[in-house]
């Protein structure tokens, strides 16, 4: 096998890669050091800043087969045919931590996924769980600052977690998945994957339907305990996935959409753009419309999975978002925080470009012309113009209008205290003796190093949620006073 020559970033070649050039034996170095200088001035910008959230994460390719056509419901390519494959790639992640954390902290688990559809890239940014602690994205910042270590000290501290909560009931619900023995997945073949958010989609015909994406591990959830993650080591997660992955053992997840009409949406007595709330499966059973497979690890960890980028707002033809709030401030966050971390022409780089023509009039910038075919040239950079050989507007796919509340108000309308707990008082009772035991071990564990007041303020939500919640919390704080 002929050998590879080694190169400057020029392409000359590099004549050795032990010695620095210097004046003498023991002389200083001199500026001809190029090799030298081009070598350590790259390392020094070999990192780009990590995520605020979701830092910590792996992923890998597969594919999406579509085992029921949805026609009916969509125009999206990628959803039209049964047994039509779209290839995706899919990361997970811990959300709190940085690149620094492990892969066994009770954390909810980041569950993002990229279609590489014929009109274009579709994302859906979601989590294992189904719901999320916020139902405004004005808390967002303010949740995670909450979760991050502590700004004096550089140490988590498990009392700001519960001084937020305390003060934001609408947390419960997540609290208490997050809480119970389904908090510390065993790694990422044995998790559920959820949307989260409240979807769209629309048909031929104009008509909208509001859905839920669900992602069913093939492989059973399994979960740890705290005694059982003392014995794994802090990457274990990922070192699983990526040797499953290599030995031929991929993982994959039976894909199921819960679907609700506009006009069920209007009198249902959910709100159903709320993200703290599930869709009950006795109303909105799920519809098993496909299979998810992962089968190709990536080929370098930085170029693909540290530089992958996930935004809800890539749609395509077909797919929408809804008036979920959380969801709307997602459609700006994501797309700019890519901007900042990776670069404005992050969407170039391999993993995040589209598998298809891409022809718009945006140009320039940081690493423009990197990857994906952008065929922009010499031609015209403004629209509309005159020339017939440029990018045009697609009228035939637009969405269909979204009508507003009839006398709608601009305001800020508190919903804060809107059934903040029935929902995770049915999810508490779905739970057995010792799960309910550990439950309220795990929440006593953090609880017990906030001050009593916020204490007392979580207690009142325990019972509120069920009796039996508060009176066990109270007892495992009890054991630890």
């Amino acid at each position: 096998m002929s050998q590879s020559p080694y190169t400057l970033q020029n392409g000359a070649p590099v004549t050795q890669d032990n010695l620095s050039i210097t004046a003498g034996p023991r002389g200083p170095l001199t500026f001809d050091n190029i090799h030298l200088f081009e070598k350590l001035a790259h390392f020094n910008r070999e990192r780009i800043p990590e995520r605020v959230v979701h830092a910590r994460g792996t992923g890998a390719y597969g594919t999406f087969t579509l085992t029921q056509d949805l026609s009916e419901l969509s125009i999206a390519d990628f959803l039209q045919q049964e047994g039509k494959q779209t290839p995706v790639f899919l990361r997970f992640s811990t959300v709190a931590g940085g690149q620094d954390s492990g892969d066994y902290v009770r954390d909810v688990r980041g569950f993002a996924l990229k279609f590489y559809t014929a009109q274009g890239n579709y994302d859906i940014v979601g989590n294992n769980t189904p719901v999320f602690f916020i139902r405004d994205p004005l808390k967002f910042p303010d949740f995670i600052h909450s979760q991050k270590k502590d700004p004096r000290t550089n140490l988590p501290n498990p009392a700001h977690h519960f001084e937020f909560w305390a003060n934001h009931p609408q947390s419960l619900h997540q609290v208490t998945i997050l809480m119970s023995d389904r908090g510390i997945p065993q790694d990422y073949r044995h998790l559920n994957g959820y949307g989260s958010h409240t979807l769209s989609l629309y048909n031929s015909q104009g008509q909208r339907f509001w859905v839920k994406w669900h992602f069913k591990t093939n492989q059973g959830v399994k979960n740890l305990t705290g005694e059982e993650v003392a014995k794994r080591a802090p990457h274990q997660a990922q070192q699983d996935l990526v040797e499953a992955i290599d030995r031929g053992d991929f993982p994959s997840w039976t894909v199921k959409l819960q679907v609700m009409t506009e006009q069920q949406a209007r009198h249902y007595h959910i709100n159903p753009f709320d993200l703290t709330k599930v869709w009950p499966h006795r109303d909105f059973p799920l519809r098993t419309i496909g299979q998810l497979q992962l089968n190709r690890n990536v080929g370098n960890y930085f170029a693909e999975t540290e530089q992958v980028t996930f935004s809800p707002a890539n749609l395509v033809p077909g797919t929408g978002v809804s008036p979920d709030k959380v969801l709307q401030g997602r459609l700006f966050a994501y797309a700019d925080a890519h901007r900042y971390r990776v670069g404005v022409n992050h969407n170039q780089l391999p993993v995040n470009a589209p598998r298809c023509p891409v022809n718009h009039y945006q140009r320039d910038g940081a690493m423009a012309g990197m990857g994906c075919p952008v065929h922009q040239g010499g031609t015209v950079n403004f629209s509309p113009n005159d020339r017939q050989d440029t990018p045009k507007a697609q009228p035939q796919f637009a969405e269909p209008p979204l009508p507003m509340e009839g006398d709608a108000w601009l305001g800020s309308f508190d919903d804060q205290h809107s059934d903040n707990f029935s929902q995770a008082g049915d999810l508490y009772r779905l739970f057995d003796d010792g799960e309910k035991d550990r439950l309220a071990a795990n929440i006593a564990g953090g609880l017990s190093q906030a001050d009593g007041h916020i204490q007392e303020r979580m207690l009142a939500q325990f019972e509120q949620a069920d009796p039996d919640y508060k009176a066990r919390v109270a007892a495992a704080l009890a054991k630890l006073a």
